[in-house]
Order: C-alpha cells, then sequence, then structure tokens
C-alpha cells in the first residue's frame, strides 16, 4: 500500500478542520448542535454531511444491506444528482474538508492541463453556486467565506 500526496483544486468553501471555518462555529472552533451530527462524534463528518445532503436535497435515505440488489448504483445516481460534495484534504490523520462543487484531484506522478480561463467561466455554467447554496441550507451552516471561490489544497495519506 502507497501514499497518497494529491493537488486538489475544488470548487466550493472551505470549511476548516471539524467545520470550524462556518459562522455558527464558538470562539475555540466547537460546533453548535446540529441535529445531522452524531453528537458522540463517533461518525465521520464527511460520511455524515453526505448522508445529510443525499436526504434533505434529493430525498436518498436508502441503505445498503446483504441482498439489497442495485444499491450502489442507486446511491452513485443520488450522489450525481446532488451536484456538491464534501472533500477531505491535509491529512488522514488531520482532515480538513471543502463542501465543493467540482473537483480536480491530481495524484502524485500524474498531470491534469487547467485552463485558467475556462475555470474562470464554469461555475455560472453549471449552476454550481445554487447547488453549493441549496447545500449549505440543508446543513443549516454559514461558511466564513463571502462566497465560493477555487481552493487548491493538498491531501497526505493512505
Amino acid at each position: 500500500m502507497g501514499q497518497s500526496t494529491d493537488a486538489i483544486l475544488a470548487y466550493g468553501y472551505d470549511l476548516g478542520e471539524g467545520l470550524q471555518n462556518i459562522r455558527e462555529a464558538g470562539e475555540y472552533g466547537e460546533l453548535p448542535p446540529l441535529s445531522w451530527l452524531d453528537e458522540n462524534g463517533d461518525e465521520d463528518l464527511a460520511d455524515a454531511v453526505e448522508r445529510r445532503l443525499l436526504a434533505e436535497v434529493i430525498g436518498f435515505t436508502e441503505t445498503w444491506s446483504s441482498g439489497n440488489e442495485g444499491y450502489f448504483g442507486r446511491e452513485r445516481e443520488a450522489k450525481a444528482r446532488l451536484g456538491v460534495e464534501i472533500q477531505t484534504y491535509c491529512s488522514e490523520s488531520c482532515p480538513m474538508y471543502v463542501l465543493a462543487a467540482h473537483v480536480i484531484r491530481v495524484s502524485r506522478g500524474d498531470a491534469e492541463m487547467l485552463h485558467p480561463r475556462s475555470l474562470a467561466d464554469q461555475p455560472d455554467l453549471e449552476g454550481w453556486d445554487e447547488k453549493l447554496r441549496v447545500a449549505l441550507e440543508a446543513l443549516g451552516i454559514t461558511p466564513t467565506q463571502e462566497r465560493a471561490q477555487w481552493l487548491l489544497c493538498s491531501y497526505w495519506g493512505c
């Protein structure tokens, strides 16, 4: 098993470590009570965000169980309709999060051609800002970042 060192370019909001970059966070980054988030911290934050968005925005509440034929296809289709995702960055041991409408991820040893002018035009063409607005409303959070932007970040982990 290797170590990944990925570059991530995402259009969205930097939510920081444990959602500390939201206006509802306390003075020391502590979260307010969010009905969809496990207060004991037993659930992965990215999984909780994804589950909430799929349920609230798309109405997808199905869970996997043995014999549930076609579940993964239905889940994949629901995620595509959602149009946003929670992207982990920083490291496996200290995850930070971006709520993104578009992600370009490049692994170590790979290169991807980017055209800055086309990046600047894409958000309005794709309706990304509206998808992000709906997602933030469903989560009940307000980023400290004024508006969605292109964010360049990295990930180091397994």
